[in-house]
């Protein structure tokens, strides 16, 4: 499972990325256990996007999915606990089948996709993972019938096809995915949502005070300042506006818990500089009330 603030971009980009394409849930919870998978896919027939636009990652969510993304190499225990949640899925979706009088085929059974930044020899070859001619290089399978397989993003080749999941890599790898989102046409809306995503991970970072490698800053500051300025080009202060609203509304939920409606409308109305001042305020936030005196000593009456 993913950590942190990738985390939340991973599942975001994910989601934003197949939504087209079918039913994305997030964070879906596993039957009878206390776990949830960070992300469950499954393809529409109805979709009228061919999902060949996505490449790779198009390529392993052709049929119902578990993505399991990881800033870091997995360990042992964690790649075994994403199994474990494999195998609950697989005994849900066959208990359903049971309960309706249906068969379910071998084939009918989600997949799951670890996708990880690297992955070492002695991962690969302590669980059995192999490479296969049919997939690029990165890519590992074990035995079909356990319909898992494991994505070694830094081994992944530089292709556009590879993009998408290059962007959930790290260190070089993520930067030249970055650089490759950067360079698509100012009118892909791949680009913009991407870059939005990107630009919410490196302020989510800022007002959280979160240290993360310099590197990763580096990559976001970048990818921020394409945001920015695609933006303002197009008169998008709006936009700007309600993406911070959304996020120091998130971010002041999780301080403080629940908060009531007639403080999120002024939430809601602060100019995008109060927006700013709030979001250095809220880290020293208990409880809603010390949200309300900020409100009435910042915000005229």
């Amino acid at each position: 499972m993913a950590k942190n603030s990738f985390d939340s971009f991973s599942k975001q980009l994910l989601e934003e990325i197949l939504s087209p394409y079918g039913a994305v849930e997030v964070s879906r919870e596993v039957p009878g256990e206390s776990q949830f998978v960070d992300v469950y896919f499954e393809p529409s027939s109805q979709s009228e996007i061919a999902p060949q636009e996505l490449g790779l990652l198009g390529h392993i969510t052709q049929t119902p999915c578990l993505l399991e993304p990881f800033r870091n190499q997995p360990t042992p225990s964690e790649v075994r606990s994403c199994l474990l949640k494999l195998y609950q899925v697989h005994g849900d979706y066959q208990r359903k089948a049971r309960r309706e009088k249906a068969a379910i085929l071998e084939n009918d059974l989600p997949h799951l996709w670890i996708l990880a930044s690297s992955a070492s020899e002695n991962l690969l070859n302590g669980f059995g993972f192999s490479a296969n001619n049919d997939w690029p290089s990165g890519v590992y399978l074990l035995h079909p019938s356990l319909r898992t397989a494991i994505i070694s993003i830094n081994q992944l080749p530089r292709l556009e096809e590879t993009i998408f999941l290059r962007l959930l890599g790290k260190g070089q790898t993520q930067k030249q995915a970055v650089d490759e989102v950067i360079g698509l046409d100012a009118e892909d809306s791949r680009r913009s949502a991407i870059l939005r995503l990107l630009a919410s991970w490196k302020i989510s970072l800022e007002i959280t005070g979160q240290a993360e490698e310099e590197e990763l800053m580096m990559v976001l500051s970048q990818a921020y300042l394409e945001w920015e300025q695609q933006t303002e080009q197009r008169g998008e202060q709006k936009g700007r506006q309600e993406e911070a609203q959304a996020l120091i509304l998130r971010l002041l939920t999780r301080r403080i818990g629940d908060i009531a409606p007639e403080v999120r409308s002024q939430v809601q109305a602060l100019s995008l500089a109060q927006l700013e001042s709030l979001g250095e305020a809220l880290l020293d936030f208990f409880t809603p009330s010390d949200l309300e005196s900020w409100l009435a000593s910042n915000v005229a009456g």
